[in-house]
């Protein structure tokens, strides 16, 4: 079974912050800046907590996983917005 995880990140440094971005981007959507839309069966998870654990400094960084709920079965995905309007991210991130 499939779970639809947000998966948001804090990093501290541009490289490390590099490597986070596309390490998610093999796993899941770009929503908004550090948050992407993940979904993921159990060994998925793993398998990107794995990788992010191994990239990112533990007592600078962060990142956390948000459980949607399965991801079958909950019908569309409707994402509303404050401020300006959300638009799919197709263009990739610079970090300077």
């Amino acid at each position: 079974m499939r779970t639809t995880y947000l998966v948001c990140y804090d990093i501290t440094d541009d490289k490390r912050l590099r490597r986070v971005f596309k390490t998610c981007k093999n796993h899941g959507d770009h929503l908004q800046y550090s948050v992407f839309e993940c979904n993921l069966n159990p060994a998925e998870k793993v398998e990107l907590e794995r990788a992010l654990t191994e990239t990112i400094k533990h007592d600078e960084d962060q990142v956390i996983f948000v459980s949607l709920g399965p991801a079958e079965g909950r019908g569309e995905r409707v994402i509303t917005a404050l401020g300006l309007p959300y638009s799919k991210l197709d263009a990739p991130c610079y970090v300077f």
